[in-house]
């Protein structure tokens, strides 16, 4: 009886060891998705994860020591702030493209509704002769072919 109490003992005390040193693998697909798994995945990168600390390292068993962490972690972070850069510029771009296109149909109406067009110069105002309305229809038409359409690259 106290064998069978013994080989209980010491069985109850080795599963649980030997349960918890299998490895568990962490990787993340092309799509982006995260999986784990008990074997590491062929042609991606895996990280070992620690099941009882839940830290995870390079399935190679290689470390990032705290400064290539917090280099890696400010070479993301200022890839991100470019990224934020160039949506803004390109941003601006569109903006100013809409408002130039709102301007110049603007122009072409009222060109178009009035037969008489005054401007000031030089603190004088005087009507457009025939030629200069041509002239200002021409240029409003260039003006809103080149930002009302698709932008070009």
């Amino acid at each position: 009886m106290n064998r069978k109490i013994l080989t209980l003992t010491l069985l109850l005390a080795v599963v649980p060891g030997v349960a918890t040193s299998a490895s568990v693998y962490k990787w993340t697909d092309e799509n982006g998705v995260t999986h784990f798994g008990d074997r590491q995945p062929t042609g991606s990168k895996a990280e070992r994860v620690n099941v009882r600390s839940g830290t995870s390292t390079d399935a190679s068993g290689n470390r990032q020591s705290p400064q290539e962490r917090l280099q890696n972690m400010q070479e993301q972070q200022n890839e991100q702030a470019e990224q934020r850069q160039e949506t803004a510029v390109e941003e601006a771009r569109r903006k100013q493209r809409e408002a130039n296109c709102a301007t110049a149909r603007s122009n072409l109406d009222v060109i178009d509704r009035n037969a008489r067009i005054r401007i000031e110069e030089n603190g004088e105002q005087r009507y457009l002769s025939p030629e200069e309305i041509a002239e200002k229809r021409a240029e409003f038409e260039r003006i809103a072919e080149e930002n009302c359409g698709p932008e070009e690259q």
